[in-house]
């Protein structure tokens, strides 16, 4: 039953739940009280709901907000700064550099112009992994935007906690620092199996493990990975964590580019989640991780847009759209990457990536109210016969109107109420300068 008084109703538009069933419900209605969802459906059954606010969607479309499952958010310092360059040319010659004279200051500001970009393009969660991240965690928490954050671990002395071992107590206070946050989650993030010895990667693994943490490395996203890793431990970097017991259903596998059939079946067997970055891995010419074959076996995955400095934007749109294009091309299959999978990567499968999707992902009662209004009054966008096709294939971010998250309103027309966005933008301005001139 529809409660008779809710905090906000959403109304006025086509509701896209992504829940199990794939229910799309024309001329429907969100309703919200206080952090959560009360009721979705008809706006015939809202007649007598009676909201502190409503917000007219004017006949766009209200779906979940979208989730970013991979990305680098104060990278946003580096977008443009090298281009046009193999990953590990582009590593260790420019970003690896850059970053030894990052300072949390230029982290904290780089996050929240990725925060900004973010939800003006409808995004309500990402998972982060980079340095300094307890600026990350205060930059998200600022613009109240929903993130998953974890210290990248080297084996090499890191600029944001000096040695490995501090690296590992960084990671617990953070999570010591943000047990249950409404928005904040803290992820277990060893950087690779190039760049990390297996004590490190089991440690790992082992302590995500203790905290009920997800756990995200890099892998397999080159050919050039996958030489090092046969070379150094004479298996596949996927056969390799499965050897130290790292292989887990809390694991975030990103990219999975260079895997083969015997990977794809141990990530299978284990319930790994992997986070597909098409545009990031076509710039560095990485290649086409087998994403229609990972589906095919029922394996998880969302969608992330990498760094800025490897994309270069965050916007989530633009990722479904390539996603869905590169894998068609890919397999001369005009039927794979079809637009209501793509969608669920970027809904759905990717908070059950992020171990999320009992909070959101899904408009559903009960659930955390993260949505977004999607304005349709617009050439680009008419006519409308199918709105999974329209997101997938036509929107962009910038057709975003209003977003909520954890139920408030964050965004509305256009207009971004938890951050200064001039300010923002002036301080980003300061710190390339500083960049460009070293």
């Amino acid at each position: 039953m529809i409660e008779s008084v809710v905090d906000i109703l959403v109304s006025n538009g086509t509701v896209l739940t992504m829940n199990a069933a794939g229910d799309i419900i024309p001329n429907a209605a969100v309703a919200i009280k206080g952090d959560r969802i009360a009721a979705v459906g008809p706006m015939k059954d809202f007649a007598v709901c009676r909201a502190s606010r409503t917000i007219d969607a004017q006949g766009g479309i209200i779906l979940p907000g979208l989730v970013n499952t991979h990305t680098h958010a104060a990278m946003t310092c580096f977008r443009g700064l090298a281009d046009d360059l193999p990953l590990m040319t582009w590593l260790n010659d420019h970003i690896f550099p850059a970053e030894a004279r990052l300072t949390p200051e230029m982290v904290y500001a780089g996050t929240l112009l990725a925060c900004a970009e973010m939800i003006l393009s409808g995004t309500t969660c990402f998972c982060d992994m980079y340095l300094f991240e307890a600026q990350a965690a205060r930059a998200a928490k600022e613009a109240k935007i929903r993130a998953v954050v974890g210290e990248v671990l080297y084996d090499f002395p890191s600029p944001g906690y000096g040695p490995l071992e501090k690296g590992f107590e960084y990671t617990e206070a953070l999570m010591d620092a943000h047990q249950n946050d409404p928005l904040i989650t803290i992820a277990v993030e060893p950087h690779s199996t190039y760049l990390c010895a297996p004590a490190l990667l089991q440690k790992a693994a082992d302590l995500a493990l203790r905290r009920h943490a997800p756990l995200v490395i890099h892998l397999s996203e080159t050919q050039s990975e996958l030489e090092t890793i046969q070379q150094r431990y004479g298996k596949s970097p996927v056969a390799h964590l499965a050897g130290l017991g790292v292989l887990s259903p809390n694991l975030v596998a990103c990219h999975c580019v260079a895997i083969s059939d015997a990977d794809i079946e141990l990530i299978r067997r284990h319930g790994v989640k992997v986070s597909h970055n098409p545009e990031s891995n076509m710039k560095l010419a990485s290649g086409i991780a087998p994403v229609s074959g990972l589906m095919r076996k029922g394996i998880c995955v969302g969608l992330g847009t990498d760094g800025c400095a490897s994309n270069n934007n965050l916007d989530m749109f633009l990722e479904m759209d390539t996603a869905a294009k590169l894998h068609k091309v890919a397999t001369l299959d005009p039927t794979v990457m079809s637009a209501p999978d793509t969608l669920r990567m970027a809904t759905i499968d990717g908070a059950r990536c992020l171990g999320l999707d009992k909070k959101i992902g899904s408009l559903e009662p009960g659930k955390l109210a993260d949505l977004i209004i999607i304005d349709t009054a617009k050439p680009h966008l008419t006519p409308m016969y199918d709105p999974i096709s329209h997101l997938v294939y036509a929107v962009n971010g910038a057709d975003v109107q209003t977003v909520l998250i954890n139920g408030r309103i964050v965004m509305e027309n256009r207009r971004l109420l938890t951050l200064d966005v001039d300010a923002v933008l002036k301080t980003m301005r300061d710190i390339a300068r500083t960049i460009a001139e070293n």
